[in-house]
């Protein structure tokens, strides 16, 4: 499936892709799908939807009509019945609800990928072939969804359309999180032209997306790591180490380097090699914060690099560019 996607953002016929939860994909092939299609694809617009608590307003009543256009045992279907009936236990108190899954649930991400498909995924592709008349590319992983549209009027009759759609099925449109912005090759230009500002950025799964060029001075879209993502992560990481404060050197060694070696094998992207060297600094910092036990006997910070340079690995770039990524998804085969 995702090949076969690959191929049809070289050719021109690039479809609607959904990759939260399915086997064999992951996020890193729905970002790499929307920076392709954003750099190959004529997109001058984008549309960053996010779904207002959407784990907690999925409809039974839908989800059961749509698992039964799809399950012919009706005992499969009764036992997931059963599941969205059986209510949460929150603080020794167990409460009910006729609308939502629990979020983190075993069988949660299955259930949502089913319902947006019927609510969401299905119109997508239909509005598409109908109305679109320009580019058109959508990407959805779980509950997060990136649109974008080669014509302003295209994304504008969209948003409105799609607002209308999912209300239909119980789900609103976070107002504050969904943004319509100029995007793309011509964005820089735009933005400079009206008021002289930089062209907005949106994030998605973690990274922040921003307009750039690459050395040649062609268009290419920046993947950084979000502020966000990294400002929550350094304080856990920061109290965490505080609670460790009594292991040895060799056993706060082995957390901080597991806590590195993780984020450089998510955030380890082409042109973002700054940010991951700014998190590795950072959490250098915090480990030499938490060996100062004594106001009288500082450690220098000279004494801490030692250590850091032996347990923590350097930050460097571990994942090819995306257009790379999907050569070799389609096995070598020659695209345009």
């Amino acid at each position: 499936m995702l090949a076969s996607h690959a191929a049809r953002i070289h050719r021109g016929t690039y479809r609607d892709v959904q990759l939260g939860f399915r086997p064999g994909k992951s996020a890193r092939n729905a970002l790499d799908a929307v920076s392709v299609g954003v750099e190959r694809r004529k997109v001058n617009w984008i549309l960053d939807a996010d779904i207002s608590k959407f784990y907690g307003t999925i409809g039974h009543d839908w989800l059961v009509k749509f698992l039964e256009h799809r399950v012919a045992d009706t005992r499969v279907v009764r036992l997931i019945k059963k599941w969205l009936h059986a209510g949460v236990l929150e603080e020794g108190r167990l409460t009910h609800s006729e609308v939502g899954t629990v979020q983190g649930g075993s069988i949660s991400p299955l259930l949502s990928n089913i319902y947006l498909h019927y609510a969401f995924d299905l119109w997508v592709k239909q509005w598409r072939a109908r109305y679109a008349e320009g580019d058109v590319i959508v990407v959805r992983y779980a509950d997060d969804r990136v649109a974008g549209f080669q014509q302003l009027r295209d994304a504008k009759r969209f948003r409105h359309e799609m607002t209308e759609r999912l209300v239909h099925f119980g789900l609103k449109l976070h107002e504050s999180k969904t943004r319509l912005m100029d995007f793309g090759r011509f964005a820089r230009e735009n933005c400079r032209r009206l008021d002289g500002s930089k062209p907005p950025t949106f994030d998605f799964l973690g990274f922040t997306h921003c307009c750039g060029n690459t050395r040649k001075g062609k268009f290419a879209v920046l993947r950084l790591t979000s502020a966000r993502r990294m400002r929550v992560k350094l304080l856990a990481v920061k109290d965490q180490l505080r609670r460790r404060m009594h292991q040895s050197v060799a056993e706060q060694g082995r957390y901080v380097r597991a806590v590195v070696a993780r984020h450089i094998r998510y955030f380890g992207v082409p042109r973002n090699g700054r940010r991951i060297g700014r998190f590795r600094h950072q959490i250098v910092g915090s480990w030499y914060r938490t060996c100062r036990r004594s106001q009288i006997h500082r450690v220098k910070w000279a004494r801490i690099q030692r250590p850091s340079q032996h347990w923590l690995p350097l930050a460097q770039i571990c994942h090819p560019y995306p257009t790379q990524r999907l050569i070799v998804t389609t096995h070598g085969s020659r695209m345009r």
